[in-house]
């Protein structure tokens, strides 16, 4: 019985940061070594950063790129090491180094390029054509890089016709909604229809509004599962593969026999042998398998590694929020405390002469329950300075949203003086609800260096806090019962200028998610009334959008480079 110990390094780079990146990469290859791996894979790019983006047309950052390949091959004797990187060949490819005694002994580029949502690297790289096969001890192993794998004709069904046992499939497959389980499932499909294994690394950590979970998986040619990594935190998943069982496999299933008689080289292949024999280890290891989370867990887990690596990776320590006793700003506070740590969250109350009593209670128990400083800073006499300025020319007008917007600019300018004094960043509270229909204020309440829940509806707001209140309750039970109000003036609720946020969000989800048209949605037993003003809301606040900071990604569909609209759009739906 033969067995290879593969060790899947699921890691967390920094874009940029060859010098950074390069020791995670040796640290890791030393942990595998010392589990007496022996084949280390990293993740897709894991040494530039995913995605790099446009500084792949900087000639200079291709060539610190090779420098360190260079330096990690250097570092390499006794183990087998995957990586991916970029290469400059005649084109720039999207790479998998094979590194072994000192030596780039072979090279992978990938040919699927992703150029949808938030990926784009048709932009950057030339599509690879060959197939790379590594012969070790007399089994093979293919390799593949992310899409790869996602479409029906694939590398994985020419490795397997090839003889590969095991194919190394190198990811940055960013997290969303229900990913996790898609591509598991996927996963499993390739390995049954080419009766290979298949070892899934995948990057982890936060990149602008990108979060990568992780989940590093080896499955059987059954589809089985048979090793499984963490989600959201680096770890180095460590599987023995039994070679000959698959062989075994192999030989009693007739399909690859008929697939090979009949087979036509499509892809150039070169196979790689490796003056490398498979050992018997001295330490037997116990495969782990991190049991599946609910979809709550996973969402909030996203999102406070992605505040967390989007202010530790830009250099920040603390950041700011306004305290309103909301629901929207409770939920940003505790999740910024769960990532940064009490030390480093600030809260600020910013008052008027139509913040409820309740209002203010319910934020102070936050603050008391989170264990973060807050300071308060009244807005009703700076309020009362600017209507009277404004009085001259207003004369005669009703008020309106104007002086209510008045309100949220002034917290936002408040908000503003305390990052630009002391260094804080300055998190937005809006959610995806809001920031559809425009319920928000530019330069008020949608200031800010980052919107943590910029793709959470409302509705999923309220089961965050649910969530996170069956750790450990912080967030006050009024806050999760109340109507939600901006509190902009006497009586005001969000439903009332809206529509109730069920509804609101299922239309949302229908017409911005899923693209249905307003006919659709009427048709599928909403209001029509109401659906044609949500939509018109959605459709003229575009403008909005582009002016407001990012935010982490969680569904498939978020504001910004999966959903891109015109802002001068004449096209109505209805």
């Amino acid at each position: 019985m033969n067995k290879i110990r593969v060790a899947l390094a699921q890691i967390n780079p920094v874009v940029g940061d060859f010098e950074y990146n390069s020791k995670k990469i040796l640290e890791f290859v030393e942990k595998a070594k010392e589990k007496e791996a022996d084949i280390v894979i990293f993740p897709e790019l894991a040494l530039t950063g995913y995605p790099p983006e446009d500084l792949l047309l900087k000639p200079s950052f291709i060539e610190k790129n090779h420098e360190y390949i260079r330096k990690i091959a250097d570092s390499i004797e006794n183990i087998i090491v995957i990586v991916g990187s970029i290469c400059k060949e005649e084109d720039l490819y999207n790479t998998a180094y094979v590194i072994y005694k000192k030596e780039i002994i072979a090279k992978y580029h990938k040919q699927h390029l992703p150029n949808y949502g938030v990926f784009d690297e048709n932009r950057y790289f030339q599509r690879g054509k060959s197939l790379t096969i590594l012969n070790i001890d007399g089994y093979k192993f293919g390799l593949s890089i992310c899409e790869d794998i996602w479409y029906p004709e694939n590398p994985i069904n020419d490795y397997a016709i090839e003889g590969c046992e095991v194919v190394f499939n190198l990811n940055a497959s960013p997290y969303s909604i229900q990913k996790v389980k898609k591509r598991e499932e996927l996963i499993k499909v390739r390995s049954r229809d080419n009766m290979v294994a298949i070892a899934y690394v995948n990057l982890v950590g936060g990149q602008d509004e990108l979060v990568f979970d992780g989940n590093s998986f080896v499955v059987n040619p059954n589809g089985e599962i048979i090793s499984k990594g963490s989600s959201f935190e680096e770890d180095l998943v460590i599987t023995d593969i039994d070679l000959d069982e698959i062989f075994r496999y192999q030989l009693k299933d007739n399909r690859l026999k008929n697939l090979r008689y009949e087979y036509e080289r499509k892809r150039h292949t070169q196979e790689i042998h490796l003056d490398y024999n498979i050992s018997e280890k001295t330490q037997p290891i116990t495969q782990k398998i991190v049991l599946d989370k609910t979809e709550d867990e996973e969402i909030y887990q996203a999102l406070v590694l992605g505040l967390r690596d989007y202010i530790v990776k830009n250099g920040f320590k603390k950041v700011v929020i306004g305290l309103s006793g909301g629901i929207d700003s409770s939920l940003v506070a505790t999740i910024a405390t769960d990532a940064l740590g009490k030390d480093n969250v600030k809260g600020v109350l910013m008052p008027s002469p139509y913040t409820s009593k309740e209002s203010i209670e319910d934020a102070m128990e936050l603050a008391k329950n989170l264990g973060i400083e807050t300071f308060t800073i009244p807005i009703s006499n700076i309020f009362e300075i600017y209507l009277k300025e404004l009085n001259s020319i207003f004369k005669g007008l009703n008020p309106d949203t104007t002086e209510e917007n008045l309100q949220a600019r002034i917290r936002g300018n408040i908000l503003m003086a305390l990052s630009n004094k002391f260094g804080w960043i300055v998190l937005a509270t809006g959610n995806k609800s809001e920031m559809s229909v425009g319920y928000s204020t530019l330069y008020g309440d949608m200031v800010g260096g980052f919107a943590v829940i910029k793709d959470i509806l409302k509705t999923k707001v309220y089961d965050l806090c649910r969530y996170r209140n069956s750790i450990s309750k912080v967030i006050p039970d009024r806050v999760l019962i109340k109507p939600p109000s901006a509190e902009l003036r006497p009586g005001q609720t969000d439903e009332a200028e809206l529509a109730p946020y069920p509804i609101l969000d299922e239309i949302i989800k229908m017409y911005v998610e899923e693209d249905y048209s307003v006919e659709e949605i009427i048709n599928a037993g909403f209001d029509e009334k109401i659906v044609k003003k949500i939509v018109r809301l959605i459709d003229i606040n575009e403008y909005k959008r582009r002016q407001s900071p990012i935010g982490i990604k969680i569904t498939e569909r978020a504001f910004g480079k999966d959903r891109r609209m015109p802002i001068i759009n004449k096209f109505i739906g209805f």
